[in-house]
């Protein structure tokens, strides 16, 4: 009885391994064109080209050069959602990342576009308009990951942030050795509206662990995880933040965090929204994020 028995459970267990083989046998046979992106089967081998990026090209078609120094950089992507009343503090901030290793896009909820033609990175960076939409509005329809794949990180940032403390390229050197796939500057506590006090600026060490959807960083691999976690009708992303250990690229613990070293003041200027003074404001992102964590 018991070899009768051993035997029937290794005939189950070649079944299986048969069945294993035979969806093998099958993917494989599907790929033997390339795995070609659905659309493009009829297309020859080669000339498919799976990605794109934001690069703007010459009209003799070649892109700028990724050179800066004699060394070959790999851009990030800096994307802010703006208003022309905050223009000048959008300045501020975008003259921090305009150099050869960021390419700049504004997420217009205003639809005011030509107004900003008189700033020095204007002509270069790329401007999208839509009419009192949200920057998760806009990350979901104009960054997919398949577009921004080229990009070694993704910032996503409000437009109401005071950057005197903040330098990118060391904010970029810092995650980098952290190891941090997820991330975001820390906030100055004492001289900012709003936020979570996690998000608070710690005086030792360069950083902690927590990220909030104000000015939040991303890996290309974790924006790819983020990207599919936007709903399509996702307005303020309050709670998201709770969510954002599923695309961490692993241990949570030690691949999200804030950056002391690198800090921000959060001003909470009445912008997109309609909130027109501090309290009301303070008061819809604390019930907001008391509901998110209740759910």
């Amino acid at each position: 009885m018991g070899t009768t028995l051993i035997s029937f459970g290794y005939k189950e267990k070649l079944q299986a391994l048969e069945t294993v083989r035979s969806k093998h046998s099958v993917l494989s046979d599907s790929c033997k064109s390339g795995c070609k992106p659905s659309g493009s089967e009829s297309l020859p081998r080669g000339i498919i080209s799976g990605t794109t990026n934001l690069e703007m090209l010459s009209l003799r078609g070649s892109r700028l050069p990724l050179k800066r120094k004699g060394k070959t950089t790999q851009k990030s992507l800096f994307a802010i959602r703006v208003g022309v009343k905050q223009k000048e503090l959008v300045n501020e901030i975008v003259s921090k990342f305009s150099s050869s290793d960021f390419v700049i896009m504004l997420f217009h909820y205003d639809g005011v576009v030509d107004e900003w033609r008189d700033m020095e990175w204007s002509g270069s960076a790329l401007h999208v308009s839509a009419i009192n939409q949200t920057k998760w509005w806009f990350a979901k329809r104009f960054l997919h990951p398949d577009i921004v794949s080229g990009y070694k990180f993704i910032f996503l940032w409000d437009e109401d942030l005071g950057v005197d403390h903040f330098h990118p390229a060391r904010y970029l050197s810092i995650i980098e050795n952290e190891g941090l796939e997820i991330s975001q500057p820390a906030l100055e506590i004492s001289k900012s509206q709003a936020g979570h006090r996690i998000t608070a600026r710690w005086r030792k060490g360069d950083v902690h662990r927590w990220v909030e959807m104000m000015a939040p960083v991303f890996s290309r691999a974790a924006w790819h995880c983020v990207w599919h976690l936007l709903q399509n009708d996702l307005i303020h992303a309050w709670g998201l933040d709770m969510q954002l250990h599923y695309c961490a690229q692993g241990d949570w613990s030690k691949n999200v965090g804030v950056v002391d070293s690198e800090y921000l003041v959060h001003k909470g200027l009445p912008t997109l929204g309609g909130f027109h003074d501090e309290k009301s404001i303070t008061e819809s992102i604390t019930g907001c994020v008391s509901t998110s964590r209740g759910t």
